[in-house]
């Protein structure tokens, strides 16, 4: 029987991580929630507990135990790290603990003891405070998924939720690089590892792929920019050549209503505010980070650590609960399983 848990890290304990997950397992069924454990703290989700006023039952448990005990308390994988956090205050001595989690996610889902992983939000910023010498968080796990293979996998983020997908060819980079940067050889590289991953784990046979052009009205002939005709449109005709099922580039201003949207199965912007403002207008709650191109699931709530609610009881489980269903369906997906 193959594993369906799923691995939850704990994200910054000073910020909402630790409460959704507990508000995530009092949804289970409310929501279909699949089993998962919860990399963390115990005794940050007794404070919450008491604090909030939450009764959920907390067990730290090993792995081959986890599964059977999530319909009765969540179970925790406990870390040896773990300072008692304080929900709001970021402190740089939660790095090691926060680290501790991620690395032990992705050697749980490395080794069959999981079946994806799920990650709460970090703060990048604590993290460099305590020394970390990684971008952020996602070439972090793409580091960790390098780790004695030939080479480091190239990450690809996706926004997915049921009305629209997208991804950024260019992500958290100043608006001026990204011509300079925007090349046909990134955009091809971006939508060969997003059909492949939208065929392997969403069970999309035949991949659709829609591509936004970089300038206003997707260039206008070369009067409002050459980029479109000269980077976008090889990348389209060399995405085609490989057998995938790619159009564009698109005025963005038109790409994203329903009819258009019904159209292509994932949008690819051309930089970062381009693919994420429809995506966060259309599903602002319900969004979730997918990083496509690793050798194993990896999803996380589209939020931040959002530390100035951090500890009060108001914060939206809704994105993690995605996260989490969408985790098992990509599992499911790649097992064989109908979607």
């Amino acid at each position: 029987m193959s594993v369906r848990l799923l691995a939850l890290t704990q994200g910054d304990p000073a910020g909402i991580g630790p409460e959704l997950a507990l508000a995530a397992w009092r949804l289970r069924q409310e929501r279909a929630i699949p089993p998962f454990a919860y990399l963390g703290s115990v005794a940050v989700l007794a404070g919450l507990n008491e604090r909030l006023g939450l009764r959920v039952p907390v067990r730290p448990v090993g792995w081959d135990q986890a599964e059977a005990c999530f319909a009765t308390a969540l179970p925790v994988i406990a870390l040896e790290n773990a300072p008692l956090a304080r929900a709001g205050t970021p402190d740089p001595a939660n790095a090691v603990g926060v680290i501790e989690a991620i690395e032990r996610g992705v050697e749980a889902v490395e080794t069959g003891r999981a079946a994806a992983l799920v990650t709460n939000p970090i703060a990048k910023s604590v993290l460099y405070a305590a020394g970390f010498q990684h971008p952020g968080h996602t070439e972090f796990l793409a580091e960790l998924a390098g780790r004695g293979r030939e080479a480091t996998p190239r990450p690809v983020m996706m926004i997915w939720s049921e009305e629209l997908a997208v991804i950024p060819v260019t992500i958290h980079i100043p608006l001026e690089a990204v011509p300079r940067q925007l090349t046909t050889e990134l955009i091809v590289e971006t939508g060969w590892i997003a059909a492949s991953d939208l065929t392997r784990r969403f069970g999309v046979a035949r991949p659709r792929l829609a591509l936004c052009g970089l300038n206003p009205h997707a260039g206008e002939g070369g009067s409002l920019g050459k980029e479109d005709a000269a980077v976008i449109a090889p990348a389209v005709e060399q995405l085609r050549a490989l057998g995938i099922e790619a159009s564009g580039p698109y005025p963005a201003d038109t790409l994203f209503h329903a009819r258009a949207r019904a159209g292509y199965d994932v949008a690819l912007g051309m930089y970062h505010d381009q693919a994420l403002i429809p995506i966060k207008t259309i599903a602002f709650d319900e969004g979730v980070n997918v990083t496509l191109g690793l050798p194993f699931i990896r999803t996380s709530p589209d939020h931040g650590t959002a530390f100035d609610i951090a500890g009060k009881g108001i914060a939206r489980p809704d994105s993690l609960c995605a996260a989490l269903r969408l985790a098992a369906r990509m599992a499911a997906a790649e097992r064989g399983e109908p979607m």
